[in-house]
C-alpha cells in the first residue's frame, strides 16, 4: 500500500492507494502524527510520499522514515515526465504533482489542467510526456478579496454568475468582473492552448472547479479532485 500525503496551508489530504488505484482519501485540519502512523498501520503501508507548500516538518518526516519507505517531493526528485520549465527550483510542488497526475489519468495524450484553487494555475503536458510550463493567475475569491482590500468603498461580494453579463448593481458589477471574468479567461486560456496541441484533454481539479464546471463553455473536460494525490502517488510509484 502506499500513502499520499499532501500538506497545505490548513488541511491534509491523505490518500490510500494500491498500486494506482485510489482506496480511500481523508481531508483533515488537525491530526497528530500518532493518528497519522495508526492509520498507516492498520492499512498495511509500505511506502510514503509528503509534499507540502509551507515548511517542511522535518520531526513528522523522521518519524515517518523510521517506520516506512518515505520520499519527499522536492524540486530535485525525479519525476515520470521530461520538465521544460526553465526555472524547476521556483516550480510549486503542488504544480509538479498535478501534472504528474494528468499524467496518470490521460498517459501518452496532450492534457491540459487547469487548477481553480487560490490562484488559477494552468499545466500543459504533451503527448510526448513532457511538461512545457503553464500560467498563473489571480483565483476567483482572490480576485474579489483584492477589488475589496485595494478600494475605499467596494464590498468584497459571494461566488455567484449573475444571470445577466451587464451588471445591474455594485454586486452584479463585481461579480461578472471577478467570477464570469476568470471563466471567460479560463476559456481564453484553453482556446489558445488548443490551436497548439490538438486533440486536447482538459483536466478541471482545484476546489472551486465545481464552481466553474458548471459555468464554462469547454468540452472534453474531466472534473478530478483527487489529481494531486494522483500525481503524487505516480511520482512515488516512479521513485519506487
Amino acid at each position: 500500500m502506499n500513502l499520499a500525503l499532501d500538506i497545505g496551508n490548513t488541511r491534509r489530504k491523505i490518500g490510500l492507494f494500491n498500486g494506482s488505484r485510489l482506496l480511500e482519501r481523508i481531508v483533515v485540519t488537525d491530526w497528530k502524527t500518532q493518528h497519522l502512523l495508526d492509520y498507516c498501520n492498520q492499512a498495511g503501508v509500505r511506502r510514503v510520499i509528503v509534499s507540502t507548500v509551507t515548511t517542511p516538518d522535518e520531526s513528522l518526516n523522521t518519524v515517518l522514515a523510521q517506520y516506512f519507505d518515505l520520499l519527499e517531493l522536492t524540486h530535485e526528485t525525479p519525476l515520470p515526465f521530461t520538465n521544460r520549465y526553465s526555472t524547476p527550483r521556483t516550480l510549486g510542488k503542488d504544480r509538479l504533482a498535478a501534472v504528474a497526475g494528468a499524467q496518470t489519468l490521460m498517459p501518452g495524450q496532450h492534457t491540459l489542467v487547469v487548477d481553480c484553487g487560490t490562484c488559477i494555475k494552468y499545466e500543459v503536458l504533451t503527448a510526448a510526456g513532457e511538461y512545457l510550463g503553464g500560467n498563473i493567475s489571480p483565483g476567483a475569491q482572490m480576485r474579489s478579496k483584492a477589488m475589496h482590500a485595494f478600494t475605499a468603498r467596494l464590498p468584497e461580494v459571494d461566488i455567484n454568475i449573475p444571470a445577466d453579463f451587464i451588471g445591474q448593481s455594485t454586486i452584479t458589477a463585481l461579480q461578472n468582473g471577478a467570477f464570469r471574468g476568470a471563466a471567460l479567461e479560463i476559456e481564453g486560456f484553453v482556446g489558445l492552448f488548443q490551436k497548439q496541441f490538438s486533440p486536447l484533454n482538459i483536466i478541471l481539479t482545484g476546489g472551486d472547479a465545481v464552481f466553474f464546471q458548471a459555468i464554462i463553455s469547454i468540452s472534453n473536460v474531466t472534473f478530478e479532485p483527487n489529481l494531486t494525490l494522483y500525481g503524487l502517488n505516480n511520482i512515488l510509484i516512479f521513485n519506487r
